[in-house]
């Protein structure tokens, strides 16, 4: 890999690692399914207006924005709103040998024992860290579980948007799933209008650094790069996500950084390595 490539790689790492500690310090002022919301607001406008909504755009884009942007967001930002950023960073690599597996089944990919011994691995870790005291509550667990259960189901639908623009993709994703996020906020949150009125620095800034570094920004950088270089390298470096968030958990949020919580992050590391790492 060059080095400029090397570097965007590693910036996007950095930007997906950084987002769990902006976004658990933003929950404190904004409820998450407002601030989902916002944020693919801010991603729309940004956007849409650069790319036209045709009709080949418009068949992938709304089973999307209801799998990956309402009940994928929504579930995993719900779950976020409840546990530490930490241990949530941990949670969520099960959703690779997830996909892999559905994948598997759905597009008749070969079912390897390398495969199935990594899915193993993971949700032993996954019983540790859920075995973690700050996981006593299984509500948000299951929720983040779901999400990333939910996060695999979009990925074999993005299988079928190959040769779409990548910005008109995400941006109409963001269109047609800000007023769902919306009207979800509506039924089951409470008092959102003054909540938003009353954030400061953090929460917005939440919002425009998921709206702009996250949504915009990292897959600006990463749509290139996996086009360029092989997915056998590019998948091993995401394991420097959960590692990432939970450095920045603990050095700007103060979270704990416990046994429990480092042998099942290490476990469910390793079982997503098995599952992505070639020889």
């Amino acid at each position: 890999m060059r080095p400029l490539d090397l570097l965007r790689t590693l910036t996007v790492m950095l930007i997906w690692g950084l987002n769990f500690a902006v976004s658990k310090a933003g929950l404190a002022e904004m409820p998450p399914l407002m601030m989902m919301a916002l944020r693919f607001g801010v991603a729309a406008l940004i956007l849409c207006p650069f790319y036209p909504l045709s009709p080949r755009l418009l068949v992938h884009v709304l089973p999307l924005s209801l799998t990956l942007g309402s009940v994928h967001f929504g579930l995993m930002f719900t779950g976020l709103a409840r546990v530490d950023a930490a241990l949530a960073a941990l949670l969520v690599p099960i959703q690779v040998p997830i996909a892999a597996v559905l994948g598997a089944f759905v597009f008749r990919e070969r079912l390897t024992v390398r495969l199935l011994i990594g899915l193993v691995v993971a949700f032993a870790g996954i019983t540790l860290i859920v075995g973690e005291p700050r996981a006593s509550d299984p509500v948000p667990v299951l929720m983040i579980l779901g999400a990333s259960f939910v996060w695999a189901i979009a990925n074999i639908q993005m299988k079928s948007t190959a040769g779409i623009n990548p910005y008109a993709l995400t941006g109409w994703i963001a269109f047609f799933a800000a007023p769902q996020l919306l009207l979800l906020s509506f039924l089951i949150e409470f008092d959102q209008w003054h909540l938003v009125g009353s954030a400061g620095w953090r929460g917005w800034g939440a919002v425009f650094f998921q709206a702009i570094g996250v949504s915009i920004m990292s897959y600006g950088f990463w749509y290139p790069l996996i086009r360029v270089y092989p997915v056998n390298i590019m998948m091993p470096l995401t394991l420097l996500v959960p590692v990432i968030a939970v450095a920045f958990a603990v050095l700007l949020l103060g979270e704990e950084l416990t046994w429990w919580l480092v042998s099942g992050g290490l476990l469910t590391l390793a079982g997503v390595a098995i599952t992505v790492v070639r020889r």
